[in-house]
């Protein structure tokens, strides 16, 4: 045998993360082909029930993402993490290749962006615990704007006398941010060294670790098919637009 055959049977083997018999690399080669291809071709992030169903039942999906993603580490492509969905996206440190073609579609007020950080880290929140948490009034065309930017979105109702809707954010807020999961939010800490809080905050202040789910708590309720059609979440053809 010669040495080139010899060092591709060595590439072969190394591929293989389980160590195994080498009789198993070549259909996890292709679970990752199928993995990579089908990511690849939308033009959404996918998530993990999507590929699921894509796939053979068979195959360990986690560990496999995660094997692509380490495959996809040091290129000029990353294989990213968005909540519970997967998508290609620039590696940070090449953005600045595409900045020239980025469009800024609308600057967010100074409010806008303080009711998105308040939804983000207080989440589910209803409009009225909006306004007691910043102290002022909350506009529903300031709440219209942060929908139609994607970034956050109508989750239920709260359990109590009104039953006002709860808003939390969307995978696209993840996205636009560069963020994995909710858990990755700024603390204390970051927040204070970045100089977005003041020097001198009260005491007893501390940043609330965000509800990282999608699951209606205890005390909301999903929306009925009337909330749905008060509330314009109807598609034209009468289903839902997002499973609630």
């Amino acid at each position: 045998m010669s040495e080139s055959v010899k060092q591709d049977d060595a590439n072969v083997v190394a591929f293989n993360p389980t160590g195994g018999d080498s009789t198993d690399v070549r259909p996890r080669h292709e679970h990752l082909r199928m993995v990579e291809a089908i990511v690849f071709a939308s033009a959404e992030p996918v998530s993990e029930r999507a590929l699921s169903e894509r796939l053979p039942d068979d195959i360990a999906l986690e560990e496999l993402m995660i094997e692509l993603q380490q495959l996809y580490a040091n290129r000029g492509v990353n294989l990213v993490k968005i909540g519970n969905n997967w998508a290609f996206r620039t590696a940070d440190d090449l953005s600045f290749l595409l900045q020239r073609e980025a469009v800024v579609v609308k600057k967010l007020s100074r409010a806008a962006l303080e009711v998105m950080a308040t939804i983000a880290y207080h989440q589910p929140t209803t409009r009225a615990e909006l306004e007691d948490i910043r102290g002022v009034a909350t506009s529903k065309g300031t709440l219209d704007v942060l929908m139609e930017a994607g970034w956050i979105k109508m989750r239920g109702r709260r359990r109590t006398p009104g039953r006002p809707v709860t808003y939390g954010t969307t995978d696209d807020f993840l996205d636009h941010f560069g963020i994995s999961e909710l858990r990755d939010l700024p603390g204390l800490d970051e927040l204070r060294g970045s100089g977005l809080l003041q020097s001198q905050i009260p005491a007893k202040f501390s940043v609330p670790v965000p509800y990282d789910s999608d699951e209606l708590q205890e005390d909301e309720d999903p929306f009925t098919p009337e909330d749905l059609e008060d509330l314009g979440l109807l598609s034209p053809l009468g289903g839902d637009e997002d499973e609630q």
